[in-house]
């Protein structure tokens, strides 16, 4: 699982949902998996149940994940992830940043494009 940092200054659950995520495109965590009960998760992390069950609540909100009432909480399939046009800037922005760091770094186009080719064909699968 994952580690929450306390001096950092995102909130609590935005880092869980942050550390989610992560692990759901990373395809650590894959499509139907069962996520931790909230119960569970909150000992694990020392962190009020609230704040994990309000993390869960907006990972549903987004479609990364679905509840099954008195089965538990779990991973979506990508198709259902809500496309957030805000988020999908932030996203671009920050690809756009990279690639400029790499041209800087003195790594070329075509190294750039096979590291793209090589993610966008990854996609999803299990590390």
């Amino acid at each position: 699982m994952f580690q929450l940092d306390l001096k950092n200054r995102k909130s609590i659950y935005e880092q869980v949902i942050d550390s989610f995520k992560e692990e759901i495109v990373s395809g650590v965590l894959a499509p139907g998996e069962k996520l931790p009960s909230v119960r569970d998760l909150s000992k694990q992390l020392t962190i009020n149940p609230n704040t994990v069950q309000k993390a869960y609540r907006e990972l549903e909100r987004e479609g990364y994940c679905y509840t099954v009432s008195g089965l538990g909480t779990f991973v979506s399939k990508p198709e259902n992830v809500a496309a957030d046009p805000e988020q999908i800037a932030l996203l671009n922005a920050e690809l756009v940043r990279i690639i400029r760091e790499l041209r800087y770094q003195n790594v070329s186009p075509d190294e750039i494009r096979a590291s793209v080719d090589s993610a966008l064909t990854n996609r999803g699968e299990r590390k």
